[in-house]
């Protein structure tokens, strides 16, 4: 009866044994599958998947794994392509656009020279109006395809932040003073250093201030915190939660912004992403506020 019993202690051990190295190799695909398809989301190759084991359902998760790949690096081709298409057909339109402007624009100024009724003098002005606006949409569709086809393409080094922010906030001083906007202030007295582009952030507040002269209700709160927070917030009675949600979407306009071409905010939310950072808008309290916030220079 021992025998028996010995034998039958033998077999479940090799039949645990068996088990244990069973599990072990299929723990091993499992984490080979999950290493594979993490870095080939992030990469465009045309390696598949491969595991070392030889489990046949191990194998047939892998092979269809790698079906739904070739079908994702398609999709993602195409996407590229459409995409490429996309930025060279605005910066054609936006070059294409100039010549007849500019001869419009030029005729509009031989027209001035001449005797004309008062009725004429308010067309010409319609007129001279919507073509200042169709050039300020064209310059906004060159900067916004320059943009976007430079990619990560930045000149990033260590910035103040602070000094980009008081220049341009007294490249504005005009601007601002114009609209009856006085800005209140809040600045540490040390130096906020954040790797940027100092150039590509210069641009990002100039239209963040120009967005806050589009919406603002004459008042203007600019804050950098010690962390590298940067703050713009106005009060924007006009505008709600849904439009404040669209206000980073390409050519989104709302009806309390005059001459806007619905780009500025767009290139605003690209340069800031090409610089590592984050760009955020809030509503509250009929209070718009704009947050951006970049990476610590050893992050």
């Amino acid at each position: 009866m021992e025998g028996w019993l010995w034998a039958f202690a033998g077999i479940m051990a090799v039949v645990t044994v068996t088990l244990c190295v069973k599990i072990h190799l299929l723990q091993k695909a499992a984490e080979e599958i999950e290493r594979a398809f993490a870095d080939r989301l992030k990469t465009d190759t045309n390696t598949l998947i491969d595991i070392s084991c030889n489990d046949k359902y191990m194998r047939h998760l892998a092979n269809a794994i790698n079906i739904e790949l070739r079908k994702l690096r398609m999709q993602r081709h195409r996407f590229q392509q459409g995409d490429t298409e996309l930025k060279n057909a605005v910066t054609n339109i936006s070059h294409d656009l100039r010549t007849p402007l500019t001869a419009i624009c030029g005729y509009l100024d031989l027209l001035d020279q001449e005797e004309k009724s008062e009725p004429v003098t308010r067309y010409l002005d319609i007129i001279r109006n919507r073509a200042d606006m169709l050039i300020l949409l064209t310059e906004e569709l060159f900067r916004y395809s320059v943009t976007i086809s430079s990619g990560n393409d930045t000149a990033e080094r260590p910035v103040v932040i602070n000094r980009v922010l008081e220049e341009s906030l007294a490249a504005f001083y005009t601007a601002l003073n114009e609209k009856g906007i006085v800005p209140h202030i809040q600045m540490p007295k040390t130096d906020i250093v954040k790797r940027v582009d100092p150039s590509a952030l210069s641009r990002v507040f100039s239209n963040l201030l120009n967005n806050a002269i589009k919406y603002s209700d004459s008042d203007l709160d600019i804050t950098l915190s010690e962390t590298g927070e940067i703050s713009f917030t106005n009060t924007a009675a006009r505008l709600n939660e849904i439009q404040v949600g669209k206000l980073f979407d390409r050519f989104y306009t709302v009806e309390a912004a005059r001459n806007s071409t619905g780009l500025g905010l767009a290139i605003a939310k690209t340069l800031v992403e090409q610089m590592n950072g984050s760009i955020s808008a809030k509503y509250e309290n009929n209070r718009l506020r704009i947050c951006i916030l970049f990476p610590n220079v050893n992050e």
